[in-house]
């Protein structure tokens, strides 16, 4: 009897395995025989990219277009107090003026979608079109605070076309 305890309370001697202190293994013996079965998956819906709409592939295309369009609009709207320039044939002005209108565009097809669906614009392929409705609020509200400091530090909003103020 004594002989079975000594037994089972002796720690064992393996030379691979290393213990703690409650004599419990660290690590467990390599097996070369022992393989892991890993799933894969995925986060997007399979085939999501091919039932998108047309309106949806130009309201992405629009919007990821018009939103850096309207950074560099504000950026310059806020340092010069004047928008873009026109650019070569007003190309860079027309630009600018469709930006703004795309974004607008969008923010109020979220917002009619909204009220009649009650959840926002699909995420689209690749989550592109919600990537885009977000950003179209955040160039929104940028809008909406660069005009308001524009407006009270200098009095004016530049007009679509070119003025006597800026570009004249």
């Amino acid at each position: 009897m004594e002989a079975s305890k000594m037994l089972l309370f002796s720690p064992i001697s393996t030379p691979k395995t290393f213990t703690n202190h409650l004599n419990h293994p660290l690590r467990k013996p390599k097996s070369h025989h022992v393989r892991l079965k890993l799933k894969i998956t995925n986060m997007a819906k399979e085939g999501s990219d091919t039932n998108s709409s047309p309106t949806e592939i130009a309201a992405i295309a629009g919007g990821l277009i018009s939103t850096p369009v309207i950074g560099w609009s504000l950026y310059t709207l806020k340092t010069t107090g004047c928008g873009l320039p026109p650019g070569p044939g007003g190309s860079i002005g027309a630009l600018e003026g469709v930006s703004y209108l795309v974004v607008v565009g969008i923010v109020a097809w979220s917002i009619y979608t909204k009220t009649k669906t009650g959840s926002g614009l699909p995420n689209g392929p690749f989550g592109l079109l919600g990537a885009v409705e977000g950003l179209s609020y955040l160039a929104l509200v940028a809008i909406v605070v660069v005009f308001g400091l524009q407006y009270f530090q200098q009095g004016y909003i530049p007009g679509p076309l070119p003025a006597d103020q800026c570009f004249g």
